[in-house]
């Protein structure tokens, strides 16, 4: 199943208190159990004014359409084509 990588941009998204994450992380959550297995949220990073958050999905489709029950923007998803660490430089 292909992974994503969604951008969102959301000013003063490192300025959110611990409760406003988790009242967005509860929504989120919400929103993908109503559609069903085959979208999954793996993690997210925040910094000062973006959103980086990891998905496994069929398309970027379901999760376009994610982003508009949840009220999220998405405004790059970006299909994950390979994923490299420093163990890649081993021979």
């Amino acid at each position: 199943m292909p992974k994503y990588v969604i951008e969102r941009e959301i000013p003063g998204a490192g300025g959110l208190s611990p409760e406003d994450l988790r009242n967005i992380s509860q929504k989120s959550c919400g929103v993908l159990r109503g559609l069903g297995p085959q979208i999954q949220w793996v993690e997210s990073f925040v910094t000062d004014d973006k959103v980086y958050c990891v998905y496994i999905a069929p398309s970027a489709d379901l999760i376009r359409e994610h982003a508009a029950q949840g009220g999220f923007p998405a405004n790059r998803i970006s299909e994950i084509k390979t994923v490299i660490d420093p163990t890649t430089a081993e021979a």
